[in-house]
């Protein structure tokens, strides 16, 4: 079963869809949807290496976007961005994000946007926080296409190696990868408050 979703997921990677899927996940991601775009990029490139900083670009676009959507919540549709910051683990609101815009401004932006912590996070509580949208759009163009294409570089030259190990032991790495996302939960779960 692990083999056949594997093939079926590089196989839509491949396919003349797949481009408008990545800007859809990417989009939604920005400000709502839980899946991050790397779930599609990564196959995308593994698929189709020659198209890497294409599907970067797309994935940058479409997160920037997405993400003056989640600014938009945040600033016209307080409540909305109350409660989806609630249902994304942050109960304190926006009170805590203020906070770290006060103190650490733009550098909020431009951190969190190249690690996995969700975008949604920074886009909503942008708004939220009235951060200046000119200020916001720019850093955002700016971390999430390193983020994007450090990953598309990173998979275009180094990806047929690592998907040949990775088709050899799926198993194995799924296991891994398994245990990780497990980890990382339990240790969110009790580094909070």
């Amino acid at each position: 079963m692990l083999r056949k979703t594997y093939d079926w997921v590089m196989s839509l990677a491949g396919s003349r869809h797949a481009p408008l899927a990545l800007f859809a996940v990417s989009f939604a991601e920005s400000s709502f949807f839980p899946i991050p775009p790397d779930v599609m990029l990564a196959p995308m490139v593994l698929a189709r290496p020659s198209r890497a900083f294409a599907y970067a670009a797309l994935c940058t676009l479409a997160s920037v976007i997405g993400g003056m959507l989640g600014y938009a919540i945040g600033f016209y549709l307080e409540p909305v961005g109350h409660f989806l910051l609630k249902l994304m683990g942050h109960p304190e609101g926006p009170e805590a994000f203020q906070h770290w815009f006060a103190q650490w401004g733009l550098w909020v932006i431009l951190i969190k946007g190249l690690t996995p912590i969700p975008y949604k996070l920074v886009t909503i509580a942008s708004g939220l926080a009235h951060f200046d949208l000119f200020t916001f759009v720019w850093a955002s163009v700016v971390t999430r296409g390193a983020r994007f294409f450090l990953s598309a570089s990173l998979l275009k030259y180094f990806g047929p190696a690592i998907r040949e190990e990775v088709e050899r032991r799926l198993g194995l790495y799924t296991a891994i990868g398994l245990a990780l996302i497990v980890v990382a939960v339990v240790a969110v779960k009790m580094l909070k408050p």
